[in-house]
């Protein structure tokens, strides 16, 4: 079986949304993945447990969040290698990141079992929720080595332009959650506990058919156990790439996490509103983010073979079909909130809370369809330390800043605390626009 394609020759257009599609569907299973939990709490639980799931699973994200950005540096090395016509040292990339991250795992699986309880005081998380994060962060951090080795899989999936392995395992793991919590929460009644026992034995389930998926198939390079082992030259430059991104998606999760401890500082009813938004804000912005791994793989394949103009038609294409959707998406969230809202909680406070803050993703839904191409655009040219600046100075010097004067502003508006996410992602837009001129100014050899 051989799924995997080649981005360097022909049309533009339809190999990058065969690409993509697959990438958008995995992601939204993904974000079910993880919503689901929210969902059937919100249903059969009360506002503390809401309260607690979204806390930890916040945290949760943050780590997952940066596994995902180090696995970018596997995509991206590996997506060039095969551009290049390196398949020799296509499988030393492969067996490397396998060592990297299996040690990664296994370190964060043991400290984060430690970190639980501290983690949650720093989030503020409500009395009345707090023993509810602790326990969904102790139950899911004991899988981390499964959420390690899904995404570094992924990650090589997408390298060689295989989306479907990772849509095929996550849509079975998705099925298997909500089984999951339906029997664990809805039957038994374990709250945040069961939504957290189920998230873990799903993932190790998804790794296990992973792995036995990539091995049927047919790569365009030799890989065997071999490979498998210490290689300082091509983990230097596996971190080299993937830490930039890694970095700066770990400081964008801090900026919302400050985001949620503020909002946690208000009462238990807008920590529960906003966690509920949160799991909507990721359905909202499933487009530009399928957009941001495909031009990452897709313009990286380009890179390694010399062809910076067909790169740059990508981003473009990208950015028109991204605008499109995300131009439906911001209306129906700003005046038809309610209806996604109410998938999620009962509690009228609750649901008024989470319309209120939702609103202001509506607007930053646009605004990212230019964003995330932008990024993936840059990820796959290797230009990963210009990712981590622009995106550094979004959460520091305008998310974090601004939702804190927005909620010191009374009385209080979720709306308003919320604006600090479209102006940071403005800002970004403005930094991306300027760099991409003066990268375009140097020579095709120079991009890449």
């Amino acid at each position: 079986m051989n799924n995997n394609q080649s981005f360097t020759e022909g049309k533009i257009l339809s190999p990058l949304l065969r690409f993509a599609i697959p990438v958008l569907l995995g992601i939204f299973l993904q974000t079910l993945y993880g919503a689901v939990d929210m969902l059937i709490v919100g249903q059969f639980s009360d506002a503390a447990n809401v309260s607690g799931v979204s806390t930890g699973s916040w945290i949760m994200q943050t780590m997952t969040t940066v596994i995902v950005g180090l696995s970018m540096g596997t995509t991206i090395m590996l997506g060039q290698k095969i551009g290049g016509k390196q398949l020799d040292e296509a499988g030393d990339v492969v067996g490397a990141s396998i060592y990297l991250f299996a040690v990664i795992g296994v370190t964060i699986t043991v400290i984060m079992q430690f970190l639980a309880a501290p983690l949650a005081s720093i989030m503020q998380a409500p009395a009345e929720a707090f023993d509810s994060t602790v326990s969904y962060i102790r139950i899911c951090s004991a899988g981390s080595i499964f959420i390690v080795a899904y995404n570094v899989l992924g990650g090589i999936s997408r390298g060689i332009g295989n989306s479907k392995i990772p849509l095929l395992t996550v849509a079975i793991a998705c099925v298997i959650n909500i089984t999951g919590d339906l029997l664990l929460v809805a039957i038994f009644d374990m709250a945040a506990t069961g939504a957290a026992i189920a998230t873990t034995l799903s993932q190790g389930i998804s790794v296990i058919l992973s792995v036995i998926i990539i091995k049927r198939q047919d790569l365009p390079f030799v890989f065997s156990m071999k490979n498998i082992s210490f290689k300082k030259s091509i983990l230097q430059q596996v971190i080299e790439l993937g830490f930039p991104i890694a970095f700066q998606d770990l400081l964008v999760c801090i900026s919302f996490l400050a985001i949620t401890a503020i909002v946690n500082s208000l009462g238990v009813i807008p920590s529960a509103g906003v966690g509920v938004a949160e799991k909507i804000c990721g359905f909202v912005l499933l487009v530009p983010s399928a957009y941001m791994q495909s031009m990452s793989a897709f313009v990286a394949q380009n890179i390694g073979a010399k062809k910076p103009n067909r790169a740059k038609k990508a981003l473009l294409y990208g950015i028109l079909t991204s605008v499109i959707a995300g131009v439906f998406l911001g209306y129906f969230s700003f005046f038809h909130g309610d209806i996604l809202v109410g998938l999620f909680a009962k509690d009228g406070a609750v649901i008024t809370a989470a319309v209120d803050y939702l609103k202001s993703y509506a607007v930053d839904c646009l605004l990212v369809s230019f964003l995330f191409c932008f990024i993936g655009y840059f990820n796959g040219c290797g230009k990963t330390t210009f990712v981590m600046i622009q995106g550094i100075v979004g959460a520091f010097l305008v998310r974090i800043p601004v939702s804190y004067m927005m909620s010191r502003i009374v009385p209080v508006s979720l709306f308003k605390v919320g604006l600090a996410t479209p102006t940071s992602t403005l800002l970004q837009i403005i930094l991306c626009g300027i760099y991409f001129v003066m990268i375009s100014k140097t020579s095709n050899k120079g991009l890449a």
